[in-house]
């Protein structure tokens, strides 16, 4: 049986052990509507006292974007972080290799700079010859029952999706809207084939410890790493993959479980991270210093 977390009651009491964060953005330092006071606070003393703060994220987007939102959206000051990895940085590659296409773009307008100088054609679903999903078309109405149909057709015809956003689900304020994730979900229930590059795999990691070793100007100490996020499924199991400590906050996507009243519900913690066979070094409710 894996041993319990520990309960920290902020950052500042296990910082002395790290020389790296790689911390999630959504559910960690915003909820999609407003920035979290705290996370912003506590990340940039890390990063301004004790060694990068590598931000990565599921965004099906390349960081400046990603960048520029955090900055103008959530007035997150820069200092907070080191640097943004996302998991359309690491798409991007994948897609490149598929390129000229063409692909059935999945995903709404804002996503589109994922696909800028990769010279990939766009097409209808039975002229293309992969999909590309970032989400849903409208992730405020869309379902993933929505695309069924769409999909037993381009299984039919052999096309493999590739993923840029393995997020099931993510907290928009107070309600939880459907990610890429859900439909590479049902995607690969119906038997098609899918790639991802985000969390929880690798590929991710090893970019966003890449230029963690570029900031630290030597290679990372993979045991004086921290990673912090609130999804099981992703940040959570990326961490345990790579076999590097975790945070898990639970008052992010599953907040309502695990913080009642305010208080943070060890017993629920566990019993949330035993279900899906996961482990993490530390938990505490939201993030502070």
């Amino acid at each position: 049986m894996t041993a319990p977390p520990t309960y920290a009651s902020g950052l500042s009491e296990i910082a002395d052990r790290y020389d790296v964060i790689l911390s999630d953005i959504w559910g960690v330092i915003h909820n999609g509507r407003e920035a979290f006071p705290g996370a912003v606070d506590a990340l940039g003393r890390f990063n301004g006292e004790r060694g990068p703060v590598i931000l990565i994220s599921n965004a099906p987007r390349p960081n400046g974007p990603v960048v520029e939102q955090l900055g103008e959206q959530f007035a997150v000051p820069q200092g907070t972080f080191a640097e943004v990895v996302t998991s359309g940085d690491a798409t991007r590659v994948l897609l490149a290799e598929r390129a000229p296409g063409p692909a059935w773009k999945i995903g709404p307008d804002r996503d589109w700079p994922l696909y800028e100088g990769l010279g990939l054609e766009e097409a209808p679903l039975d002229a293309a010859k992969f999909i590309s999903c970032t989400g849903p078309f409208d992730d405020e109405a869309d379902t993933p029952e929505d695309y069924r149909d769409d999909f037993r057709k381009a299984i039919a015809r052999g096309l493999e999706m590739v993923c840029a956003n393995p997020d099931i689900v993510v907290q928009r304020g107070d309600k939880l809207i459907y990610c890429g994730g859900a439909l590479a979900q049902l995607y690969e229930a119906l038997d098609g084939r899918v790639l991802m590059a985000g969390k929880p795999h690798p590929a991710i990691y090893d970019l966003a410890l890449a230029r963690a070793a570029e900031r630290l100007g030597r290679p990372v100490d993979r045991s004086r790493v921290l990673c912090i996020g609130d999804g099981l499924g992703t940040d959570i199991r990326g961490a345990n993959a790579q076999k590097l400590d975790v945070l898990f906050i639970a008052n992010g996507i599953h907040g309502e479980e695990s913080v009642q009243n305010g208080r943070l519900q060890p017993k629920v913690v566990e019993h949330l991270l035993a279900v899906e066979g996961l482990s993490a070094r530390w938990a505490m409710a939201d993030l502070v210093w």
